[in-house]
């Protein structure tokens, strides 16, 4: 794991997983921007944030692209994700940064719900607001009939989730 300077993360510390090996990809087929972003020096930007346990077991927090800095804070979505998904009404949901002007970003959340279940974005708050740190929490939920999958991966789209609140800005935080 590398902190943001280059140097390496202490046990437990969450930092961005960086590799080298020569059967690392060389590089990206015709792209040589998205080439010099991955890879530095001769190693592998993955992309991953993560940390080695006291045992060198590593860890995967999140995406990079996912995390949110809400007031310096960084917040991993993941962490927000799985803890709204322990909530009984929620069967999936997806957690973006959104652009906040006291903070830079703040913590919004995507809600489908388990079918003849309810809940309230007060309570999914307040459920969040329990089991994690408070600043955490999403400072909205939107609740949808089924969150946007990516066709060819079945993954959720936050790309286009994220699109109607950064159209035209740049993220105010980096």
């Amino acid at each position: 794991m590398v902190r943001a300077d280059g140097s390496d993360c202490a046990a437990g510390e969450i930092g961005e997983v960086w590799g080298r090996a020569r059967w690392l990809m060389q590089g990206y087929w015709r792209n040589p921007e998205a080439t010099r972003a991955a890879i530095g020096d001769g190693w592998m930007h993955s992309g991953d944030m993560g940390y080695f346990d006291d045992e060198h077991y590593l860890f995967i927090a999140d995406r990079k692209k996912d995390m949110i800095v809400s007031g310096g804070e960084n917040i991993y979505s993941r962490e927000v994700e799985e803890t709204l998904l322990l909530h009984p009404a929620v069967a999936e949901a997806a957690v973006i940064a959104v652009p906040d002007p006291k903070w830079g970003e703040s913590v919004k959340a995507f809600v489908s719900l388990k079918p003849g279940a309810s809940a309230t974005e007060a309570g999914l708050i307040e459920h969040c607001r329990s089991m994690i740190a408070s600043y955490k929490k999403p400072r909205s939920v939107v609740f949808l009939e089924a969150l946007p999958r990516i066709s060819s991966t079945n993954k959720i789209d936050k790309k286009k989730l994220r699109e109607p609140f950064w159209a035209g800005r740049d993220r105010q935080v980096s």
